[in-house]
């Protein structure tokens, strides 16, 4: 019974006990019986402690759960989340009255939830979610689970109401219901006596509302101050949208109502909800004018509205071709809307029936990313102001009334990828600038009167991606656009009238002579003493002659690293006679593949922005001064270097070598994470770097981390349309070896797991203090292999002894020395077993870096009360 219990015990995660062992993650195991702890009641207090809490977090176990589980009566705490757990929830869990807290999301389970389960009045944390759970709630849940202070049971297919004792939990913080059967009211009690309530969530349910009574619930949620989220979309809501939405606490940060019947007009009360980061109201009924008040919401980031029936009163319309269009009323934008400088990630106002002129004022929104304001009666011209939403990525201004040309300062969006400006009024010649915008994925200008010829480079080449039918004065252009050829008649009417212009403007000739003077003297000036401010524009325009003399003449003392396709200088740009320390990265034009590099470099770094990126300032394509095509990019200088630097050649810090210690590299590698998550989730397509590795990674002044080198980066969506990757060689490259996914060898296209492999190496190397190269390992053993056989019987051995070492101080006891070195080796050991689950061998068992991110911070959380 001992042996077994003892084999047992190095099968579960014991929290609270500090000197206990985890066993090594196992791929794809049924999940220890616990029939042999059916006594431990008896037991020791040591054993009685150990078995306060079963944790067994993404270890890929199949099969049911025991239900000698149920035995352990002392269990405090049960977590089997992340596996592939089936079956029902065993009926013995009714049995632990001392539980706490129950994790079993993200398995397989099955079944409806055992009756005994309620019995739990000592529960206060219950997470289901993301399994196939069914049956209904018991009405009196309420009061059987006093202290439940979350509850979460999103992605199941539970079905029947929502208690209305839900209203009796006192304590309840979180209620999250996504994406299940539910239906009838939501209780209007709830959050009557639910001070503590901060997030309700019923998305993606069968609720219904049909009267103001059962609107009720808003008003009870207005009691509770610390609400910071209530979603209530894809139901089957009716009615009245009431105006205690905007009685709700300011803290508010997300509203949702998407996808219902909802009707009614949004309160002019919105505007107290000074907090809200994302208003979703879009598909639904709602009418009226938009609130002037929404420009109260400073703090607003998305806000979509799309398809609605937002309406006022405007004079009758019609089209240019003299067709009739029948008053209705509408109601132009309130400018206020763009006054909200902090809405970046979109702004969606599309099929309503907003009507007058597009306000300048959308130029204060420098920071978005999406703007759809498509299917509205808009008119007027698009307003130059348009150019100052420099992280513009995507912009819908189609179905509208809008008239003149298409204006310069739309050249100015240099992350632009789709342009749509479809059935409009605008006319004019297609501007040639939108040929030399090297982003643009999608462009539609058909059903305008737009005339002349069509430009035929860039984005106007690809006959699939450009539209520009309805116009028909259009002519020239690609042969795959079916255009019919412009006439020489046109060509001599337009020399005729040039002809006459110059003709008629002869008796001014002294003046624009005279002026052209003056402007040539005034450049002169200009260039000689450069005044413009890095901060009045967002990429500040460089030349080769300035990089060079940044970098006197890209002189080998400036030299900071040699990559695959190029070398990376530091240098200094003066601005505004101030001096700017930048890093500039030269590409090697000789290299195969350099030219791809840049390209891909430059499409992934212009949309995005996160703080564990490396921030591009500019970019420089252009020539040097014997003539050859010069390629470069400049970068934000981090003054601490790179991370294979700080690990293998340990900087000096006056004069001393430097190295990371645990809680450095803990956080470093948090940094890495959060900036792959980040890419791997990134809209509307997820970016794979390709390259991750410690000479990749850049330290800033405060240690944080910063991904750099995206020349191998690829958009998801690229891998499947450009088939000229493959037979040049360059989808073939994928990353540095020891770091790249075994798959890829294999010929498999690239994917975020490829990422996750990378970043588990990495992870290993940093606490092992070995490169994945490392000859000690042979050609059959790889870093993988050397970690996961070490632990945990042989951890000592394989971690990095400079995080051992730093322990001891002359002041410390060989007692306090022994005890720090345990509680090291425990954390080290954790984070050595993410790495682990990122580096297994096929791609579908790699842990996601989102949860391999959380249960980083989660280990930095665990031991941060103790000294690292």
């Amino acid at each position: 019974m001992a042996a077994l219990l003892e084999c047992f015990l190095l099968a579960v995660a014991v929290v609270l006990v500090a000197h206990s062992a985890a066993a090594p993650a196992a791929s794809r195991l049924p999940l220890p019986p616990a029939a042999a702890a059916g006594d431990v009641s008896a037991g020791s207090d040591s054993d009685r402690l150990a078995l306060m809490a079963f944790k067994k977090l993404s270890n890929g176990f199949v099969g049911c759960i025991p239900e000698s589980l149920g035995d352990l009566q002392f269990l405090e705490a049960i977590s089997l989340a992340d596996n592939k757990l089936r079956c029902r929830i065993p009926d013995s869990f009714g049995n632990l009255h001392e539980l706490v807290e129950l994790y079993l999301d993200n398995n397989e389970l099955e079944g409806s939830l055992p009756i005994s389960l309620f019995n739990l009045s000592s529960l206060e944390m219950l997470n289901i979610q993301d399994n196939n759970l069914t049956g209904v709630f018991p009405p009196d849940m309420g009061d059987r689970l006093p202290n439940l202070q979350q509850f979460l049971v999103s992605k199941n297919q539970f079905h029947g109401l929502i208690p209305p004792s839900l209203c009796n939990l006192s304590m309840i913080q979180v209620i999250q219901t996504v994406d299940n059967f539910l239906s009838g009211t939501i209780p209007q009690c709830l959050g009557r006596n639910q001070k503590m309530l901060s997030v309700v969530n019923f998305d993606g349910n069968q609720l219904e509302a049909t009267n103001d009574a059962d609107w009720g619930f808003l008003s009870s949620l207005t009691n509770c101050s610390n609400m910071i989220l209530i979603d209530v979309s894809i139901n089957k809501l009716q009615g009245v949208l009431p105006k205690a939405i905007g009685n709700m606490s300011t803290q508010l940060e997300y509203f949702g109502i998407t996808n219902n019947n909802i009707t009614g007009t949004i309160p002019e009360s919105i505007g107290n909800l000074v907090n809200l980061d994302e208003l979703d109201m879009e598909n639904n009924l709602l009418m009226g004018s938009l609130p002037a008040s929404l420009g109260n919401l400073k703090k607003l980031n998305r806000l979509s509205l799309s398809n609605n029936n937002f309406s006022g009163s405007i004079p009758q319309l019609s089209f240019r071709n003299g067709g009739p269009f029948l008053q209705q009323p509408f109601r132009p934008i309130p400018k206020e809307l763009f006054l909200i400088s902090t809405i970046s990630s979109f702004l969606y106002l599309a099929h309503n029936r907003l009507t007058g002129n597009l306000p300048s004022e959308v130029g204060n929104l420098k920071n978005l990313d999406e703007l759809d304001l498509s299917d509205n009666k808009i008119s007027g011209k698009i307003p130059t102001t348009i150019g100052e939403c420099q992280s513009l990525q995507y912009l819908n201004l189609s179905g509208n009334f809008l008239e003149g040309t298409i204006p310069p300062s739309l050249e100015q969006l240099r992350g632009l990828l789709v342009l749509d400006l479809s059935q409009n009024n605008l006319s004019g010649t297609i501007p040639r600038f939108l040929g030399s915008m090297t982003g643009l994925s999608t462009l539609n200008l058909s059903s305008n009167y737009f005339e002349g010829e069509v430009p035929k480079d860039g984005i106007f080449l690809n006959a699939t991606a450009t539209s520009v039918m309805g116009n028909n004065d259009l002519c020239g252009g690609a042969p795959q656009l079916k255009l019919p050829k412009c006439s020489n008649q046109t060509k001599h009417g337009l020399s005729s009238k040039i002809i006459i212009i110059i003709i008629a403007g002869s008796t001014i000739l002294f003046l624009i002579l005279f002026t052209c003077f003056a402007l040539r003297r005034r450049t002169k000036l200009r260039r000689a003493n450069p005044k413009i401010p890095l901060s009045d524009e967002q990429h500040m325009r460089v030349s080769y002659a300035q990089l060079s003399k940044a970098t006197n003449r890209f002189a080998s003392e400036n030299l900071i690293g040699v990559g695959s396709f190029g070398a990376v200088y530091k240098g200094r740009i003066g601005i505004s006679d101030q001096q700017m320390v930048v890093a500039v990265k030269v590409l090697n034009l000789q290299q195969a593949g350099a030219y791809r590099s840049f390209d891909a470099e430059c499409e992934a770094l212009r949309c995005i922005r996160h703080r564990n990126l490396v921030k591009i300032l500019t970019v420089c394509s252009g020539i040097d001064f014997q003539g050859s095509d010069f390629k470069a990019l400049v970068f934000e200088f981090l003054p601490n270097g790179n991370l294979d630097q700080w690990l293998h050649k340990h900087l000096e810090e006056e004069g001393e070598p430097k190295v990371l210690n645990l809680v450095e590299r803990l956080q470093i590698a948090i940094d890495v994470a959060s900036a792959l998550e980040y890419l791997h989730q990134h809209k509307p397509c997820p970016i794979v770097h390709c390259d991750l590795k410690p000479s990749n990674i850049l330290l800033d002044n405060d240690m944080v981390a910063h991904v750099g080198d995206f020349g191998l980066a690829r958009f998801l969506h690229q891998e499947h349309s450009n088939s000229s990757d493959k037979s040049t060689g360059w989808n073939a490259i994928r990353g540095t070896i020891g770091y790249v996914a075994p798959e890829y060898g294999l010929g498999n296209e690239v994917s975020i797991h490829g990422d996750v492999y990378s970043y588990g190496i990495l992870l290993l190397e940093m606490f092992t203090g070995k490169r994945p190269t490392n000859s000690e390992f042979g050609e059959v053993l790889t870093l993988h292999e050397y970690v996961e056989t070490a632990l945990p019987d042989q951890t000592t051995s394989v971690i990095d002894q400079d995080l051992l070492n730093a322990t001891w101080n002359s002041e410390g006891t060989a007692q306090k020395y022994h005890h720090i070195e345990e509680i090291r080796t425990e954390c080290i050991v954790s984070i050595l077993k993410v790495g682990i689950l990122c580096s297994k061998e096929i791609p579908t068992d790699r842990m996601q870096i989102g949860d391999a991110l959380r249960e980083l911070q989660a280990i930095r959380d665990r031991f941060d009360t103790h000294q690292l």
